[in-house]
């Protein structure tokens, strides 16, 4: 996720290697060879308004529904990054926002959304998931906390707080919303690459669906 390759309203990169969820780390399991799920679920996948990082006519899209308040989304972004800077030409992320950890997911959210409008989303999503630890506590969630982190790295604050209301905000919050219940998304992050399920889960198998993806789609 370079700086140079966010396809919507910003550009940027998660650059923080982040501690945890060491039991995905360099598994060695091979990647089994999977179908894409039936149509009535892979058009939920992609919608139009949701962020985009890398190029835009890449042959390989790694969706990923993401909350960012998850401790192993936050882990996986480096890996994440790491992928798309190995295939700058061939990769790019979409991202679906999937509000699993409460009101604090929601608020996040939304701001992160705010963020777009205000041509800061990388930024902000950057300093979200770095401090994630002083705002996403799943028993307390601090609100406040998420303005602040937000304002310190560019987000017009006030106008924040009027513009995470707006309907196109809370629409696309309610449309990822649904799409994650019919999808049946049980846990983030889930990665699906050019529509396939991400099975077994793991850094190293989304590094091999990733790879093979990229050697199928070139001549």
């Amino acid at each position: 996720m370079n700086r140079r390759t966010f396809v919507v309203l910003t550009a940027g990169g998660v650059v923080a290697a982040f501690g945890g969820a060491a039991w995905w780390v360099n598994r060695p399991a091979p990647v089994e060879d999977v179908s894409p799920p039936p149509p009535e679920i892979s058009e939920r996948l992609v919608r139009p308004y949701s962020p985009v990082l890398g190029p835009e006519e890449a042959p390989v899209t790694i969706v990923e529904f993401f909350d960012p308040a998850c401790e192993a989304c936050r882990a996986f972004y480096p890996v994440v990054e790491e992928i798309m800077t190995d295939y700058p030409e061939d990769v790019r992320v979409i991202l679906r926002y999937t509000p699993f950890h409460g009101e604090g997911s929601e608020l996040a959210i939304k701001v992160l959304e705010t963020a777009r409008i205000q041509n800061v989303f990388v930024p902000v999503l950057e300093a979200l998931l770095e401090n994630q630890q002083a705002w996403a506590s799943h028993n307390s969630p601090a609100a406040e906390r998420i303005f602040q982190i937000a304002g310190g790295v560019g987000l017009d604050v006030e106008r924040a707080r009027r513009d995470v209301m707006m309907p196109g905000v809370v629409a696309t919050l309610n449309q990822d919303r649904a799409d994650v219940e019919a999808v049946g998304i049980r846990q983030t992050p889930t990665f699906f690459v050019n529509g396939k399920p991400l099975e077994p889960f793991g850094e190293a198998e989304l590094r091999a669906l990733v790879e093979r993806e990229v050697e199928g789609a070139r001549p």
